[in-house]
């Protein structure tokens, strides 16, 4: 079914706007503001950035590259390219199916809180035993899961063009205009010049390798890379496209978008808490708890929370929506079934395996894998090890059996300049395999505690 007529973005812009919004979700506006406040905060966003400019942009060079060489989603363009990485396809295609039904469980955890602040429920929801409370029930949860999952299915079914390019036209400007006039009204309350500060500026004294660590974990994350989908969305870009271009506008788009979820997040918890520790390493509750008592805090916290919720439902359905795709076009390219089908059949799959991650903070609570909850289980054994995994494979394969210079030539196509190809091929065959393996290498020495930083 490789032969089959593929349908593509309209336009480059139409083509950058989706793959932003793909690498912009519950990774910049949740994940991103509570590791910056846990590592150092201005030496984690530098940490960052630096990564995304060198390794991320190789990362998204190889990705978008094979695909749009192939005009395939990640399974069936290994299997052309060379039969032996087909195991690379299938990862490109497991990792998505994998993280779709734990990601929509949080995302309806961000529906569930709009609903919350648009009833004037938010005194409520700052209350401590709230978010607990609300993920601890059986079906509550599983209703809002299920309603955020069908909404991002009803855009994948619409197809390329109609749907997800249409949708992140509209989306990707609104996260931008919320994002912004959310950080204008943080900045401008008392006290939030020390969080700003806090937040953007280095202070090398925190520079770590848990820094690097969680920088570089934050960029698989966040960027959508080693999931297949950027092979997916590559698949559907025009040749006349500039793919360096491209890939640098994604990179700013995402993270652009990062340092904005910062900049509402970590200086709003820092008025509010004084800048205490415990309060700006929150992780998760972050989001549910911290934050709901910070808009509680002030005149008009209501709306602000309204907004903000708004804008991380539409973060996390963009990458939603990229994460089905990624699996819908694989079957499809695979199986050669209609897009209604197989859009149908993922969403069930993915309403049934999202069960057991909800259930997992209730009736299921004292099930515990590799002493984790299982949606944290499923996180770590997508984000921690498959994903990684994948990244070195792909590097491997573009470096040593594709070659770098096949992807130089199609990011060329068609007279387009790539000013950074030698940067590229250096990066892809030794500096980003070796750095994935010492990443590796450390995040198991430090969890066995064989390595102390």
């Amino acid at each position: 079914m490789e032969g089959r007529k593929r349908n593509g973005f309209t336009s480059r812009i139409g083509f950058v706007l989706a793959a932003a919004s793909s690498a912009v979700g519950l990774g910049n506006m949740w994940r991103f503001p509570y590791l910056a406040a846990r590592y150092g905060g201005g030496m984690f966003v530098l940490t960052y950035v630096v990564l995304a400019v060198t390794f991320g942009f190789v990362m998204l060079i190889a990705e978008i590259g094979i695909g749009r060489m192939t005009r395939l989603s990640s399974v069936a363009a290994f299997r052309k390219l060379d039969r032996r990485f087909s195991f690379c396809g299938i990862l490109g295609l497991l990792i998505p199916a994998l993280i779709t039904p734990y990601y929509s469980v949080i995302g309806g955890w961000v529906t569930k809180y709009i609903m919350v602040f648009a009833a004037g429920q938010n005194t409520a929801a700052a209350e401590d035993s709230y978010f607990g409370a609300f993920i601890s029930r059986g079906a509550e949860p599983i209703v809002y899961l299920t309603v955020f999952i069908v909404l991002a299915a009803v855009v994948v079914l619409a197809g390329v063009e109609k749907g997800i390019e249409k949708a992140s036209t509209f989306l990707m400007p609104v996260l931008l205009f919320l994002s912004i006039g959310i950080v204008i009204y943080i900045a401008s309350r008392p006290g939030a010049g020390d969080g700003i500060r806090y937040y953007l500026k280095p202070d090398f004294s925190e520079f770590s390798g848990k820094t690097v660590l969680a920088a570089i974990g934050q960029l698989f994350y966040s960027l959508s890379l080693a999931m297949g989908i950027m092979i997916t969305y590559g698949s559907y870009m025009r040749r006349s496209d500039r793919l360096e271009t491209s890939v640098l506008q994604i990179e700013f788009f995402d993270s652009f978008v990062a340092i904005l979820a910062g900049m509402m997040i970590v200086p709003a918890v820092y008025i509010f808490s004084g800048g205490d520790d415990r309060a700006m390493n929150a992780g998760a509750g972050l989001m549910f708890i911290t934050l709901p008592k910070v808009f509680a805090s002030f005149k008009g916290g209501r709306i602000v929370g309204l907004a903000f919720f708004i804008l991380v439902f539409f973060a996390a359905l963009t990458s939603a929506i990229s994460l089905l795709e990624a699996v819908v076009s694989n079957i499809m390219d695979v199986s050669g079934m209609s897009r209604k089908l197989t859009t149908v059949l993922v969403t069930v799959w993915c309403i049934i395996l999202g069960i057991p991650s909800s259930l997992g903070f209730g009736p299921l609570s004292g099930v515990h894998l590799l002493g984790m909850d299982i949606l944290d289980f499923m996180d770590f054994l997508t984000n921690t090890v498959m994903m990684p995994v994948l990244a070195f494979a792909t590097c491997i394969f573009v470096g040593f059996v594709l070659k770098p210079q096949k992807l130089i030539r199609e990011a060329e196509a068609e007279g387009a300049a790539f000013h950074a190809k030698h940067f590229f091929s250096f990066m892809i065959k030794w500096i980003a395999p070796i750095g994935i393996v010492a990443i590796m290498a450390s995040f198991i020495a430090s969890s066995f505690g064989w390595l102390k930083w």
